[in-house]
């Protein structure tokens, strides 16, 4: 088994909240705390160290404890822009990534990950929803090893920006999860809304 303090987490709050008005998505209140804090929180117990991908309002970031690194590519390019900065700043054998809008990630999702990647000896380790008979992959939900970081620079300075294209040059696991729920992630308001509603979790 991989050990926690070989694992840093990274939150993905670098996006440009365009579906949600072009609001900072990860402070956006969800029951009293900004999203962003919940999924560090969430987070915490399960890698070695923290880290933050963030764009704007950064000293809000930097007000939820842990280090916030913007992207090194301007213009918003996407979640990889956010995984390299985690990886440039990254101390450890492996990083973890979860995206700010999604608060109710499992607990074990990191054990599980990291179990997967090594019993397939793989490079990335991602999740997967089964909806409705369909296995969907997470790529904003992966664990991948920080040595990865030379091929993913040459990758976007090719002008090359699908995360999806990216990992498929690397061996990776797909770890199925059963919640699909837990997965639900909040991209407009109404999503927002509809993920503090009383049933969900």
């Amino acid at each position: 088994m991989i050990p926690i303090d070989q694992i840093t987490g990274l939150i993905l709050a670098g996006g440009r909240g365009s579906r949600m008005g072009g609001v900072d998505k990860g402070l956006q209140n969800h029951h009293g705390i900004p999203l962003a804090l919940h999924a560090l929180l969430r987070l915490q117990p399960q890698v070695g160290e923290l880290m933050i991908n963030a764009n704007r309002n950064l000293g809000a970031y930097e007000a939820l404890g842990a280090p916030v690194w913007p992207d090194v590519l301007p213009d918003y390019p996407g979640p990889l822009a956010g995984l390299l900065a985690g990886l440039e700043r990254c101390e450890t054998p492996y990083l973890v990534t979860v995206p700010c809008d999604t608060p109710n990630f499992p607990a074990d999702l990191v054990a599980r990950l990291a179990q997967a990647l090594q019993a397939e000896g793989a490079d990335i380790a991602m999740a997967a929803t089964n909806e409705d008979g369909v296995l969907r992959t997470q790529p904003v939900f992966c664990l991948l090893r920080t040595e990865l970081m030379e091929d993913l620079v040459a990758y976007l300075q090719a002008g090359e920006r699908k995360i999806d294209r990216w990992t498929a040059r690397h061996r990776v696991a797909v770890v199925p999860f059963d919640d699909a729920a837990a997965f639900f992630n909040a991209n407009t308001v109404a999503e927002l809304q509809q993920l503090q509603a009383p049933h969900a979790r």
